[in-house]
């Protein structure tokens, strides 16, 4: 299903996001999370892709699983770091034979533990190449919906770590938007502050794709310096940080602050009508299906 057909006016979407698991213990984990998170009737649900593409075999084989055994439409997530434009195309081709409908385009983040990858050795160099690739791919007539691949491409409300000038970072932004893309996901955030004032620069800008706001609860104390790098620097209010400072080393408090504060966020989000919430599910479903109840959603 293509994305236009899924993002509705007045109507939010509700999506998670899974990486793809590297044993089969995780594999079964995953599956019961999947199996679980169904019962909440999620939009879509996308798939991570490795760092330089290390699970793309992985990430193509999630992606398979759960158009196969679901009813919700799968997004692979695709990166351009350490691939050539036959690679790119390739996976692009074997999506598009299983009828895949979208694609999140990403830059990518380098191999681990590569200290001779050369970034510019790369076919594409920035996300908006990937998505001119796509679009160009789209055109060609190869996939069975005529319209080739919805495109996703990300962003940054609390600004892009690798660009700190914050008026270029809306000009990398709406290339990406001219080239093609049809949505945007953000990355993390827990100040609906930094959202808001997001959606208006991007207003601004001439961005006027949907925006699909990116969520994680906070599930642990560790939890939280995990997701500052992940986010490559997050904001966490004063009043958050203070809530977690009394929740102490008590683990079923302090996941008890992350999920009340994750459906306060959900709950002013979606009453300034935002497009859709994004559920970055760490491949669990307690907190996600705790933040739907407290929204009143079953």
């Amino acid at each position: 299903m293509h994305i236009s057909d899924i993002i509705k006016p007045e109507e939010p979407t509700f999506s998670f996001e899974f990486f793809p698991p590297k044993s089969p213990e995780a594999s079964h984990a995953l599956y019961e999370t999947i199996k679980d998170l169904s019962e909440c009737k999620p939009s879509f649900v996308s798939v991570t892709y490795g760092a330089g593409g290390t699970t793309r075999d992985l990430t193509h084989d999630l992606v398979l699983k759960i158009k196969e055994t679901t009813d919700t439409p799968p997004v692979p997530h695709l990166t351009c770091v350490s691939h050539t434009k036959e690679e790119i195309t390739s996976t692009l081709a074997r999506y598009a034979s299983v009828n895949i409908g979208n694609i999140l385009a990403l830059r990518g983040d380098p191999p681990a533990n590569n200290s001779s990858y050369d970034r510019s050795q790369d076919a594409f160099q920035q996300a908006v190449d990937l998505v001119r690739h796509i679009k160009s791919f789209n055109e060609s007539g190869n996939h069975p919906d005529s319209r080739g691949f919805g495109i996703g491409v990300a962003a940054f409300p609390e600004g892009h770590p690798d660009t700190p000038n914050r008026l270029l970072e809306m000009d990398y932004l709406k290339a990406k938007v001219d080239e093609g893309a049809d949505y945007i996901c953000t990355q993390l955030f827990f100040d609906n502050h930094d959202f808001f004032d997001f959606r208006d620069r991007c207003q601004l800008a001439g961005i006027n794709i949907p925006i699909i706001a990116g969520i994680m609860p906070i599930t642990s104390a560790k939890g939280i310096h995990r997701m500052a790098e992940l986010a490559a620097g997050a904001h966490f209010p004063a009043r958050l940080l203070k809530a977690l400072k009394r929740a102490g080393n008590d683990k079923e408090s302090v996941q008890q602050v992350g999920i009340q504060h994750a459906a306060e966020q959900c709950a002013g989000l979606l009453d300034q009508g935002v497009a859709g919430i994004h559920f970055y599910t760490l491949n669990q479903s307690r907190a996600t299906r705790e933040v739907y109840s407290l929204l009143g959603m079953r």
